[in-house]
Protein backbone atom coordinates (compact mmCIF):
# COMPACT_ATOMS: atom_id res chain seq x y z
CA UNK A 1 0.00 0.00 0.00
CA UNK A 2 1.36 3.41 -0.95
CA UNK A 3 1.49 5.84 1.95
CA UNK A 4 -0.71 8.42 0.24
CA UNK A 5 -3.50 5.82 -0.11
CA UNK A 6 -3.88 5.36 3.64
CA UNK A 7 -5.89 7.74 5.84
CA UNK A 8 -3.92 6.52 8.86
CA UNK A 9 -0.64 7.21 7.09
CA UNK A 10 -1.81 10.71 6.18
CA UNK A 11 -2.46 11.38 9.88
CA UNK A 12 1.02 10.08 10.74
CA UNK A 13 2.67 12.23 8.06
CA UNK A 14 0.81 15.31 9.30
CA UNK A 15 1.91 14.74 12.91
CA UNK A 16 5.46 13.98 11.77
CA UNK A 17 5.56 17.22 9.75
CA UNK A 18 4.22 19.21 12.71
CA UNK A 19 6.92 17.83 15.00
CA UNK A 20 9.57 18.49 12.35
CA UNK A 21 8.54 22.13 12.08
CA UNK A 22 8.77 22.47 15.87
CA UNK A 23 12.13 20.76 16.43
CA UNK A 24 14.04 22.24 13.48
CA UNK A 25 15.14 25.05 15.77
CA UNK A 26 16.42 22.69 18.49
CA UNK A 27 20.12 22.03 17.84
CA UNK A 28 21.45 21.57 21.37
CA UNK A 29 25.09 21.80 20.29
CA UNK A 30 24.40 25.27 18.86
CA UNK A 31 23.53 26.50 22.35
CA UNK A 32 25.65 24.47 24.78
CA UNK A 33 29.08 25.53 23.47
CA UNK A 34 30.39 28.59 25.34
CA UNK A 35 31.21 31.73 23.35
CA UNK A 36 34.22 32.71 25.51
CA UNK A 37 36.22 29.45 25.73
CA UNK A 38 39.68 30.85 24.94
CA UNK A 39 39.37 33.85 27.27
CA UNK A 40 38.25 31.66 30.17
CA UNK A 41 40.95 29.09 29.45
CA UNK A 42 43.61 31.81 29.76
CA UNK A 43 42.03 33.06 33.01
CA UNK A 44 41.79 29.51 34.41
CA UNK A 45 45.43 28.72 33.62
CA UNK A 46 46.54 32.05 35.11
CA UNK A 47 44.71 31.14 38.35
CA UNK A 48 46.86 27.98 38.63
CA UNK A 49 43.70 25.89 37.98
CA UNK A 50 41.88 27.14 41.07
CA UNK A 51 39.26 29.60 39.76
CA UNK A 52 36.42 27.96 37.84
CA UNK A 53 35.74 29.47 34.42
CA UNK A 54 32.61 31.58 33.97
CA UNK A 55 31.25 30.65 30.57
CA UNK A 56 28.83 32.64 28.42
CA UNK A 57 26.37 31.02 26.01
CA UNK A 58 24.47 32.01 22.86
CA UNK A 59 21.04 33.58 23.27
CA UNK A 60 18.06 31.26 22.78
CA UNK A 61 15.97 32.43 19.85
CA UNK A 62 12.76 30.42 20.24
CA UNK A 63 9.68 30.42 22.50
CA UNK A 64 10.35 27.53 24.89
CA UNK A 65 6.89 27.34 26.46
CA UNK A 66 5.14 27.44 23.08
CA UNK A 67 7.35 24.61 21.81
CA UNK A 68 6.51 22.42 24.83
CA UNK A 69 2.79 23.12 24.46
CA UNK A 70 2.66 22.41 20.74
CA UNK A 71 4.63 19.16 21.12
CA UNK A 72 2.23 17.81 23.74
CA UNK A 73 -0.93 18.78 21.84
CA UNK A 74 -0.10 16.56 18.84
CA UNK A 75 -3.08 14.16 18.27
CA UNK A 76 -1.11 10.92 18.61
CA UNK A 77 -4.34 8.95 19.07
CA UNK A 78 -4.81 9.31 15.29
CA UNK A 79 -1.80 7.01 14.73
CA UNK A 80 -3.44 3.57 14.55
CA UNK A 81 -0.27 1.46 14.60
CA UNK A 82 0.56 0.98 18.31
CA UNK A 83 4.33 0.52 17.84
CA UNK A 84 4.58 3.72 15.73
CA UNK A 85 2.36 5.62 18.17
CA UNK A 86 4.61 4.53 21.06
CA UNK A 87 7.66 5.65 19.06
CA UNK A 88 6.16 9.11 18.57
CA UNK A 89 5.29 9.35 22.28
CA UNK A 90 8.95 8.60 23.02
CA UNK A 91 9.97 11.24 20.47
CA UNK A 92 7.83 13.95 22.08
CA UNK A 93 9.16 13.20 25.57
CA UNK A 94 12.74 13.15 24.24
CA UNK A 95 12.40 16.53 22.51
CA UNK A 96 10.67 18.08 25.47
CA UNK A 97 13.70 16.99 27.51
CA UNK A 98 16.09 18.62 25.02
CA UNK A 99 14.11 21.88 25.18
CA UNK A 100 14.43 21.80 28.98
CA UNK A 101 18.16 21.27 28.58
CA UNK A 102 18.47 24.28 26.29
CA UNK A 103 16.38 26.58 28.47
CA UNK A 104 18.58 25.78 31.50
CA UNK A 105 22.02 26.10 29.86
CA UNK A 106 24.33 27.88 32.28
CA UNK A 107 21.91 27.22 35.14
CA UNK A 108 24.16 24.87 37.12
CA UNK A 109 22.41 21.95 38.78
CA UNK A 110 19.16 22.43 36.88
CA UNK A 111 20.91 21.92 33.53
CA UNK A 112 22.78 18.92 34.96
CA UNK A 113 19.53 17.26 36.06
CA UNK A 114 17.98 17.90 32.64
CA UNK A 115 21.10 16.44 31.03
CA UNK A 116 20.81 13.35 33.27
CA UNK A 117 17.22 12.93 32.11
CA UNK A 118 18.22 13.16 28.42
CA UNK A 119 21.51 11.25 28.38
CA UNK A 120 21.92 9.41 31.68
CA UNK A 121 25.24 9.05 33.51
CA UNK A 122 27.99 6.42 33.56
CA UNK A 123 27.30 3.23 35.51
CA UNK A 124 29.96 1.61 37.70
CA UNK A 125 30.51 -0.78 34.80
CA UNK A 126 31.14 2.13 32.41
CA UNK A 127 33.69 3.65 34.79
CA UNK A 128 35.42 0.27 35.19
CA UNK A 129 35.60 -0.06 31.38
CA UNK A 130 37.18 3.40 31.19
CA UNK A 131 39.77 2.58 33.86
CA UNK A 132 40.55 -0.72 32.08
CA UNK A 133 41.37 1.21 28.87
CA UNK A 134 43.59 3.64 30.75
CA UNK A 135 45.95 0.79 31.73
CA UNK A 136 47.18 0.46 28.13
CA UNK A 137 50.16 2.29 26.70
CA UNK A 138 49.62 5.05 24.14
CA UNK A 139 51.00 4.69 20.64
CA UNK A 140 54.34 6.26 19.79
CA UNK A 141 53.25 9.92 19.58
CA UNK A 142 56.48 10.95 17.84
CA UNK A 143 55.35 9.28 14.62
CA UNK A 144 54.83 11.68 11.71
CA UNK A 145 51.09 11.00 11.42
CA UNK A 146 50.48 12.27 14.97
CA UNK A 147 52.25 15.62 14.50
CA UNK A 148 50.05 18.76 14.29
CA UNK A 149 50.43 20.20 10.78
CA UNK A 150 47.26 21.58 9.23
CA UNK A 151 45.16 24.61 10.08
CA UNK A 152 41.37 24.32 9.84
CA UNK A 153 41.46 26.04 6.45
CA UNK A 154 44.27 23.79 5.16
CA UNK A 155 42.36 20.71 6.39
CA UNK A 156 39.34 21.54 4.24
CA UNK A 157 40.90 19.97 1.12
CA UNK A 158 41.17 16.59 2.87
CA UNK A 159 37.49 16.60 3.80
CA UNK A 160 36.50 17.57 0.26
CA UNK A 161 38.71 14.88 -1.24
CA UNK A 162 37.35 12.22 1.15
CA UNK A 163 33.77 13.25 0.34
CA UNK A 164 34.14 12.50 -3.38
CA UNK A 165 33.25 8.87 -2.61
CA UNK A 166 29.79 10.00 -1.47
CA UNK A 167 26.96 11.24 -3.64
CA UNK A 168 26.07 14.37 -1.65
CA UNK A 169 27.31 17.88 -0.96
CA UNK A 170 27.45 19.90 2.24
CA UNK A 171 28.80 23.17 3.60
CA UNK A 172 32.06 23.70 5.48
CA UNK A 173 32.24 26.46 8.08
CA UNK A 174 34.78 27.58 10.69
CA UNK A 175 34.44 28.57 14.33
CA UNK A 176 36.59 29.40 17.33
CA UNK A 177 33.57 28.92 19.61
CA UNK A 178 33.24 25.11 19.68
CA UNK A 179 34.65 22.67 22.24
CA UNK A 180 35.14 19.86 19.69
CA UNK A 181 37.83 20.04 17.00
CA UNK A 182 35.13 19.40 14.37
CA UNK A 183 31.38 18.79 14.36
CA UNK A 184 28.45 18.30 11.98
CA UNK A 185 25.40 20.54 12.38
CA UNK A 186 22.64 18.28 11.15
CA UNK A 187 19.93 20.91 10.62
CA UNK A 188 22.01 22.99 8.18
CA UNK A 189 24.10 20.17 6.62
CA UNK A 190 27.33 21.85 7.69
CA UNK A 191 30.72 20.57 8.85
CA UNK A 192 32.29 23.02 11.32
CA UNK A 193 36.08 23.01 11.80
CA UNK A 194 37.71 24.55 14.88
CA UNK A 195 40.07 27.40 13.91
CA UNK A 196 41.88 27.13 17.27
CA UNK A 197 43.12 23.63 16.42
CA UNK A 198 46.07 22.40 14.33
CA UNK A 199 45.21 18.99 12.85
CA UNK A 200 47.49 15.97 12.48
CA UNK A 201 47.18 13.41 9.66
CA UNK A 202 45.74 10.91 12.14
CA UNK A 203 43.11 13.39 13.34
CA UNK A 204 42.07 14.15 9.77
CA UNK A 205 41.78 10.41 9.05
CA UNK A 206 39.65 10.01 12.19
CA UNK A 207 37.47 13.04 11.49
CA UNK A 208 36.80 12.30 7.81
CA UNK A 209 35.55 8.82 8.71
CA UNK A 210 33.73 10.00 11.85
CA UNK A 211 32.14 13.28 10.74
CA UNK A 212 31.61 12.65 7.01
CA UNK A 213 31.51 8.84 6.88
CA UNK A 214 28.84 8.61 9.58
CA UNK A 215 27.41 11.92 10.82
CA UNK A 216 27.02 13.43 7.35
CA UNK A 217 25.96 10.08 5.84
CA UNK A 218 23.14 9.72 8.39
CA UNK A 219 22.21 13.39 7.91
CA UNK A 220 21.82 12.86 4.16
CA UNK A 221 20.06 9.49 4.48
CA UNK A 222 17.67 11.00 7.02
CA UNK A 223 16.45 13.54 4.47
CA UNK A 224 15.29 10.83 2.03
CA UNK A 225 12.39 9.44 4.07
CA UNK A 226 8.69 10.36 3.98
CA UNK A 227 8.97 10.66 7.79
CA UNK A 228 11.08 13.56 9.07
CA UNK A 229 11.85 11.76 12.33
CA UNK A 230 14.78 10.09 10.56
CA UNK A 231 16.28 13.51 10.02
CA UNK A 232 15.56 15.26 13.32
CA UNK A 233 16.38 12.16 15.36
CA UNK A 234 15.01 9.18 17.26
CA UNK A 235 15.10 9.17 21.08
CA UNK A 236 18.54 8.31 22.49
CA UNK A 237 20.11 8.51 19.03
CA UNK A 238 23.29 10.15 20.36
CA UNK A 239 24.69 6.90 21.77
CA UNK A 240 24.12 4.98 18.52
CA UNK A 241 25.31 7.81 16.27
CA UNK A 242 28.54 8.38 18.20
CA UNK A 243 29.07 4.62 18.48
CA UNK A 244 28.71 4.29 14.69
CA UNK A 245 31.08 7.20 14.12
CA UNK A 246 33.86 5.84 16.35
CA UNK A 247 33.26 2.36 14.87
CA UNK A 248 34.03 3.82 11.42
CA UNK A 249 37.39 4.94 12.85
CA UNK A 250 37.97 1.32 13.91
CA UNK A 251 36.87 -0.20 10.58
CA UNK A 252 39.09 2.20 8.60
CA UNK A 253 42.13 1.27 10.78
CA UNK A 254 42.36 4.72 12.37
CA UNK A 255 41.18 3.92 15.89
CA UNK A 256 44.15 4.05 18.27
CA UNK A 257 44.67 3.25 21.94
CA UNK A 258 45.24 6.98 22.43
CA UNK A 259 41.83 7.75 20.93
CA UNK A 260 40.16 5.08 23.10
CA UNK A 261 41.84 6.62 26.13
CA UNK A 262 40.42 10.02 25.14
CA UNK A 263 36.92 8.45 25.20
CA UNK A 264 37.76 6.84 28.55
CA UNK A 265 38.83 10.20 30.03
CA UNK A 266 35.48 11.60 28.93
CA UNK A 267 33.73 8.90 30.97
CA UNK A 268 35.89 9.79 33.99
CA UNK A 269 35.07 13.49 33.52
CA UNK A 270 31.33 12.88 33.27
CA UNK A 271 31.45 10.57 36.29
CA UNK A 272 33.03 13.44 38.24
CA UNK A 273 29.81 15.41 37.74
CA UNK A 274 27.90 12.74 39.68
CA UNK A 275 30.48 13.12 42.46
CA UNK A 276 29.73 16.85 42.58
CA UNK A 277 33.14 18.00 41.32
CA UNK A 278 33.39 21.60 40.08
CA UNK A 279 35.27 22.36 36.85
CA UNK A 280 38.61 22.95 38.58
CA UNK A 281 38.53 19.66 40.47
CA UNK A 282 37.66 17.61 37.36
CA UNK A 283 40.52 19.33 35.56
CA UNK A 284 42.98 18.57 38.37
CA UNK A 285 41.82 14.94 38.43
CA UNK A 286 42.68 14.58 34.74
CA UNK A 287 45.81 16.76 34.76
CA UNK A 288 47.40 15.74 38.06
CA UNK A 289 46.11 12.25 38.83
CA UNK A 290 45.91 10.95 35.25
CA UNK A 291 48.84 13.04 33.97
CA UNK A 292 47.00 14.48 30.97
CA UNK A 293 48.58 17.57 29.44
CA UNK A 294 46.75 20.70 30.48
CA UNK A 295 45.31 21.56 27.04
CA UNK A 296 43.72 18.12 26.62
CA UNK A 297 42.57 18.07 30.24
CA UNK A 298 40.96 21.50 29.82
CA UNK A 299 38.95 20.58 26.73
CA UNK A 300 37.75 17.23 28.12
CA UNK A 301 36.71 19.02 31.32
CA UNK A 302 35.03 21.74 29.27
CA UNK A 303 33.03 19.18 27.28
CA UNK A 304 31.70 17.62 30.49
CA UNK A 305 31.05 20.84 32.43
CA UNK A 306 29.64 23.05 29.65
CA UNK A 307 26.11 24.23 30.27
CA UNK A 308 26.33 23.27 33.94
CA UNK A 309 27.10 19.55 33.51
CA UNK A 310 26.67 17.89 30.11
CA UNK A 311 26.68 14.12 30.53
CA UNK A 312 26.49 13.08 26.86
CA UNK A 313 30.23 12.39 26.47
CA UNK A 314 30.23 9.01 28.24
CA UNK A 315 27.97 7.64 25.46
CA UNK A 316 30.81 7.50 22.89
CA UNK A 317 32.33 4.49 24.64
CA UNK A 318 29.06 2.72 25.47
CA UNK A 319 27.82 3.33 21.92
CA UNK A 320 31.05 2.01 20.41
CA UNK A 321 30.81 -1.24 22.40
CA UNK A 322 27.15 -1.74 21.41
CA UNK A 323 27.83 -1.11 17.71
CA UNK A 324 30.96 -3.31 17.79
CA UNK A 325 28.91 -6.19 19.23
CA UNK A 326 26.04 -5.54 16.81
CA UNK A 327 28.42 -5.72 13.83
CA UNK A 328 30.15 -8.88 15.07
CA UNK A 329 26.80 -10.59 15.55
CA UNK A 330 26.30 -10.25 11.78
CA UNK A 331 23.37 -7.80 11.89
CA UNK A 332 22.44 -5.30 9.17
CA UNK A 333 24.53 -2.15 9.63
CA UNK A 334 22.63 -0.26 6.93
CA UNK A 335 19.56 -0.05 9.19
CA UNK A 336 21.60 2.07 11.61
CA UNK A 337 22.59 4.44 8.80
CA UNK A 338 19.02 5.27 7.73
CA UNK A 339 19.18 8.55 9.67
CA UNK A 340 19.61 9.82 13.21
CA UNK A 341 18.29 6.54 14.59
CA UNK A 342 18.83 4.40 17.70
CA UNK A 343 19.80 0.74 18.07
CA UNK A 344 16.80 0.03 20.31
CA UNK A 345 14.40 0.95 17.48
CA UNK A 346 15.82 -1.39 14.80
CA UNK A 347 12.58 -3.41 14.65
CA UNK A 348 10.53 -0.24 14.18
CA UNK A 349 12.87 0.91 11.39
CA UNK A 350 12.43 -2.41 9.56
CA UNK A 351 8.66 -2.15 9.99
CA UNK A 352 8.57 1.44 8.67
CA UNK A 353 10.58 0.40 5.60
CA UNK A 354 8.16 -2.49 4.94
CA UNK A 355 5.22 -0.09 5.20
CA UNK A 356 6.93 2.33 2.77
CA UNK A 357 7.08 4.98 5.47
CA UNK A 358 10.89 4.80 5.26
CA UNK A 359 13.47 3.81 2.66
CA UNK A 360 16.66 1.72 2.88
CA UNK A 361 19.94 3.61 3.27
CA UNK A 362 21.13 5.18 0.02
CA UNK A 363 24.52 6.30 1.37
CA UNK A 364 26.60 3.64 3.15
CA UNK A 365 29.64 4.38 5.30
CA UNK A 366 32.63 3.56 3.12
CA UNK A 367 34.64 2.14 6.04
CA UNK A 368 31.95 -0.48 6.67
CA UNK A 369 32.64 -2.24 3.35
CA UNK A 370 35.35 -4.36 5.00
CA UNK A 371 37.17 -4.47 8.31
CA UNK A 372 40.59 -2.87 7.71
CA UNK A 373 41.60 -2.77 11.38
CA UNK A 374 45.06 -4.20 12.07
CA UNK A 375 45.45 -2.93 15.63
CA UNK A 376 45.30 -6.07 17.79
CA UNK A 377 45.41 -4.10 21.04
CA UNK A 378 42.34 -2.08 20.03
CA UNK A 379 40.54 -5.31 19.09
CA UNK A 380 41.45 -6.88 22.43
CA UNK A 381 40.16 -3.82 24.32
CA UNK A 382 36.84 -3.72 22.45
CA UNK A 383 36.26 -7.45 22.89
CA UNK A 384 37.06 -7.21 26.61
CA UNK A 385 34.75 -4.31 27.51
CA UNK A 386 31.82 -5.40 29.69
Amino acid sequence: MKIEDSVASKALLEIDNNIDALVKQIELLSYVNPTNIEEEKARFFASKYLTDPIFKYPNINFDKFKLHRELFTQPLERIEDEAIRNLYEDIIYAYSGLIQCIENIGNGKQFYFNSLHCFGTPTENDVENAKFILHFEDENRTLEKFQPKYSAKASEVFFKDFSKKYDFSYNIDYSDKISAIAMVLNNIKTLVLNTNHIYSENEIAILTNHEIGVHMVTTMNGLLHPLKIFSHGFPNNEETQEGLAVFSEYMSNNLTVTRLKELAYRVIAVDSLAKGYPFSRTFRLLHNQYDLDRETAFYITLRAHRGGGFTKDYLYLTGLKKVYDYYHSGKDMSLLLTGKVSLEYVNEIESLIQKELAVPSKHITDAYAENSNTNKTVDFILRSLK
